[in-house]
């Protein structure tokens, strides 16, 4: 098992998904230097890769149980993945600028939740809410570089 493997397997739920979005705003400026040096295709591999962890956190949104918070992520995630779309169609850095910017907000939040000592007890005890639980690390690649999707930006 290499280091990155051996980081998200001790990672509880909160941390994978700050890790996620680590990874959104990692493929997010390479899609802006792409769109800085007019190559179409890393442009589009970085694109494509921020839309595949985009999709992956949809999928884990549990809206029977997450309510009003899981319908605000849902929201979030489709206003970015609009942003990154437009951001590839238009060759233009300011949407994408605007995504990072409002993924590191988020972020922010998920990472002073990953601290909470109410929710790291909740955790180890398996009691958190389902939208905290995950995902599991099993369910998260061990490199956001071998993230697959048919979606092509």
């Amino acid at each position: 098992m290499n280091y990155q493997q051996q980081s998200l397997a001790g990672m509880n739920g909160v941390e994978l998904i700050v890790a996620l979005y680590d990874g959104m705003v990692r493929f997010l400026y390479r899609a802006i230097r792409a769109v800085e040096a007019n190559d179409v295709s890393a442009r589009r591999a970085a694109i494509k890769r921020t839309l595949d962890i985009l999709m992956h956190l949809q999928s884990r949104l549990r809206m029977d149980i997450g309510g009003s918070s899981a319908k605000a992520l849902a929201e979030f995630y489709a206003a970015i993945f609009a942003l990154c779309l437009n951001g590839s169609r238009l060759a233009s850095t300011e949407p994408l600028k605007e995504a990072i910017r409002c993924i590191r907000d988020v972020r922010e939040a998920w990472q002073t939740i990953a601290h909470d000592p109410e929710v790291l007890r909740a955790l180890r005890e398996n009691q958190a809410p389902a939208m905290l639980r995950m995902p599991t690390p099993a369910a998260v690649p061990a490199s956001q570089e071998t993230l697959t999707s048919s979606w092509s930006a």
